[in-house]
């Protein structure tokens, strides 16, 4: 990859945006039968942001966290040559990048969605790369947005508890080959257990029609945790150091590991499994919750925010969920 590519790239500025409605334990204890101690202790989670405003969507929060992006950037949106919206829960079914771009003013841009839940933002960022690395584009705007909330059935607690809304969203921009920053990916996908985390299209078992038509409608969000658990701890510690290893980086190299935010303890345990201390961790779980493809840009703005990450620093991120899907890209932060 490195010996081919025409041109480097870099991401230059981040922007994130939530909802204002925080829910916190207390509160998710007086509609199923939990309680603060029992989410912390198993997950990490304190508090959620939730989208509860009338006519609001994912679009709104994708342009707040888009328009931050570029304002850091000092980029006018008529620069975006692409827009890459990662998320699972689209204000349209045939997909929201396209509203994006129209309300950011991007006109010039091309603009598509990339379904790929909790791994959508690692998948907007190697794509991205792709198309500037080859040369067709020079300025690509990827955000990875959800609200999971619409989709989740409040009384089920294996669920409710962990998902939050919000959207976070980054430049990218061509440089020079020697200055690129995005050192090596490895994706993965397995299939055969997409049934462990998914929100599924049930057909009526009933036509009421002359033309014997069926139709459904889409179902809660359901989940098994255990099998997620025991799928991420095992199979991303492998994407990482197979990541790695093809860039010739060891675990020791590594500045930040910045991991989709589901559960503290899958966090933790990533970490163990690497040989990488708990402080090189970043994590902003308890605050936010399980934000799907929004929770790494989340993550990672707030770390920019607050000054932990700095120029040359290498950053470790690994997207994870359904699918099943799993990936990491390794970014050397350039900024």
């Amino acid at each position: 990859m490195k010996s081919s590519i025409m041109q480097g790239a870099r991401i230059i500025s981040i922007g994130s945006a939530v909802p204002d409605l925080c829910i916190n334990n207390t509160e998710i204890s007086q509609i199923v039968e939990t309680s603060d101690e029992w989410i912390v202790n198993r997950t990490g989670i304190k508090e959620r942001r939730i989208l509860n405003g009338i006519n609001q969507s994912v679009v709104d929060l994708a342009y707040s966290a888009s328009m931050e992006a570029l304002n850091k950037a000092k980029m006018h949106p008529l620069e975006i040559d692409l827009i890459i919206l990662a998320t699972s829960s689209p204000n349209d079914l045939f997909g929201s990048a396209s509203q994006i771009q129209a309300k950011i003013g991007a006109y010039k841009a091309v603009a598509f969605d990339i379904t790929a839940a909790c791994s959508g933002f690692v998948l907007a960022i190697v794509t991205a790369s792709q198309f500037i690395q080859n040369g067709s584009y020079k300025n690509i705007l990827i955000i990875g947005a959800d609200v999971l909330s619409k989709w989740i059935d409040w009384s089920d607690r294996k669920t409710c508890i962990l998902f939050g809304d919000g959207a976070g969203a980054a430049i990218m921009q061509a440089c020079h080959k020697k200055d690129n920053a995005i050192l090596g990916f490895q994706l993965n996908t397995d299939g055969t257990k997409s049934n462990q985390l998914s929100i599924t299209y049930k057909e009526n078992t009933d036509s009421h029609n002359t033309l014997k038509l069926f139709q459904g409608k889409f179902q809660y969000l359901s989940m098994n945790g255990q099998e997620v658990y025991k799928f991420a701890v095992s199979k991303v510690p492998a994407s990482i150091k197979k990541c790695l290893n093809a860039i010739q980086l060891s675990a020791k190299d590594v500045n930040w590991l910045l991991l989709h935010q589901a559960n503290q303890r899958i966090l933790n345990a990533v970490a163990q499994r690497l040989s990488i201390d708990n402080c090189k961790i970043i994590s902003n779980l308890s605050k936010y919750g399980n934000t799907s493809a929004a929770s790494i840009p989340l993550a990672l703005d707030e770390a920019l925010k607050s000054n932990k990450i700095i120029k040359e620093d290498i950053i470790v991120i690994s997207g994870f969920g359904a699918g099943l899907t799993w990936g990491t890209v390794v970014i050397k932060w350039k900024c």
